[in-house]
């Protein structure tokens, strides 16, 4: 299927072959002239593949008009990324730039995306990628980066069918950007396009700034696509809870949630909080090394990557044992009020610091009745004073999307501080955290920690709680956990 009018099909043929120069490690020994010459011989027939095009590849193509249409007449380089060090010579599993999956949907490392402007109105676009290998050279062995290393690339064929674009040989990046001298680029992630863009003049930062406020609202796609990254969540989360019952560590907790994220979607959104205990009084636990005692509760803030890389961002503080205590019910109803009066908050036309603001009266008044606050609510919740923010820390909501923490680089009119509009993804999580060390807190509550986290969308009439089908509800969680365990064949 083609897709005009900016498709050019493309084939695997003696152009594809001309691949640039490979990596070699540092101890790398050169092979024998009697090996190179041996091993590009007597190799079948590459199977080019035409490949299918991407679910919603013209919701890209129109993400990639409409960049087009924001910046005339300028050049820009997107890549796609190389893979991280991890440590030495070993590298992280390679996931492509978030600006680079929201323009094109999938991508390998070393690809680059280019508008290039055209002299009668509006830009080529092109994919800059590595050729299949025809085994006439020898880099598919000699290169670390070759197919006998990292598998078969997807070629030039498979990739204009796929994402709906013209695709090119990488080795022709480097002519086209030189022949340009004002252009935008997203620097940082791949160091051979920083060389080549270096004397491009142009204000990256206004691309970076504008396709971080494209992803402010999400289409239909990106909907569907984080509802599958929530599912998936949420049938992780019932997996540790399966799990419980013969897990003592933290770490038990982490191995059943990333068995569910591996298994059916690319990987963790973001390192998984498995805070047990006072561990959940810490914000950003992620050493997940403590142990599980039951009468404890479990703080578990996890997101499944889905296959296409959206992420969810989950929270859930469950009791170890399936019951909650008094006293911790008592703050979990507490918490769970401010979610309920955050999630209200929601709607097309808020403030988006609305929800925040709901949720924080709820907090700051349960704080007051309870004695913990040394004024009332209504004073802690002055801009001036806020002192309740000791308990509770941090905001309650973020966007969500391609990051965890999605549409940063927003300009602070548009985000944070700017209004909901119908198709905005954010979180919602308020949390109550006393230190096992503050004196302010009565003795029984200290070292208790508790938030909930919900990822909603933003409809005409209000919000729609993507993660819905994982219960929150004190009563509804337990009946859970007791049900899964009911279940269990052990």
């Amino acid at each position: 299927m083609r897709y005009d009018p900016e498709v050019i099909a493309s084939s695997d043929t003696e152009e594809e072959s001309q691949q640039p120069q490979g990596t070699t490690a540092k101890h790398d020994r050169k092979p024998p002239q009697a090996l190179l010459e041996f091993m590009v011989t007597g190799w079948g027939a590459v199977d080019v593949s035409a490949g299918d095009p991407i679910s919603g590849v013209e919701l890209y193509q129109a993400r990639r008009r409409d960049l087009s249409e924001r910046f005339p007449g300028q050049l820009m380089v997107i890549p796609s990324g190389v893979p991280r060090t991890r440590a030495n010579d070993t590298e992280f599993r390679f996931r492509p730039a978030t600006d680079y999956l929201y323009l094109v949907g999938d991508g390998e490392p070393d690809e680059v995306l280019v508008l290039e402007p055209q002299v009668e109105g509006g830009h080529r676009i092109l994919l800059f990628a590595e050729p299949k290998s025809d085994f006439k050279t020898t880099e598919f062995f000699t290169d670390r980066n070759g197919e006998f290393w990292v598998g078969p690339r997807r070629g030039l064929t498979a990739t204009a069918n796929r994402f709906g674009l013209e695709a090119r040989p990488i080795a022709g990046l480097e002519e086209l950007v030189r022949a340009h001298d004002r252009g935008l680029v997203l620097r940082g992630f791949d160091p051979r396009v920083d060389r080549m863009a270096q004397d491009l003049a142009g204000d990256d930062e206004e691309l970076i700034t504008h396709l971080s406020e494209m992803r402010l609202r999400k289409d239909p796609l990106e909907i569907e696509l984080l509802q599958e990254a929530v599912d998936l969540t949420a049938a992780a989360f019932a997996d540790v809870v399966a799990a419980l019952p013969q897990a003592t560590r933290e770490r038990d907790v982490e191995v059943a949630f990333f068995k569910r994220a591996r298994e059916a979607g690319n990987d963790t959104g973001y390192l998984t909080i498995a805070a047990a205990g006072s561990h959940a009084t810490i914000m950003h636990w992620s050493q997940n090394t403590g142990d599980l005692r039951r009468g404890d509760l479990l703080l578990l803030d996890a997101g499944v990557e889905s296959n296409r890389y959206y992420t969810a961002d989950v929270t859930r503080t469950l009791p170890i044992n399936g019951k909650f205590s008094a006293d911790q019910r008592h703050i979990y109803e507490l918490v769970w009020r401010a979610q309920q009066a955050g999630i209200a908050a929601v709607k097309p036309g808020a403030d988006f610091q609305e929800p925040n603001r709901a949720a924080q009266a709820v907090l700051a008044q349960g704080l007051a009745e309870m004695g913990i606050l040394p004024v009332g609510a209504e004073e802690s919740l002055r801009p001036e004073s806020q002192l309740h923010r000791r308990y509770t820390i941090h905001g309650v909501s973020h966007m969500l999307g391609l990051d965890v923490h999605d549409c940063a680089n927003a300009r602070q009119e548009h985000y944070p501080e700017g209004r909901l509009e119908v198709g905005m993804v954010l979180t919602v999580e308020p949390g109550l955290y006393f230190q096992p060390h503050d004196l302010t807190v009565p003795e029984q509550l200290r070292g208790i920690g508790v938030r909930i986290e919900d990822d909603v969308v933003v409809t005409e009439t209000g919000c729609r709680v993507l993660s819905a089908g994982l219960p929150s509800h004190p009563d509804e969680l337990e009946r859970w956990m007791a049900g899964i365990w009911a279940a269990s064949p052990d």
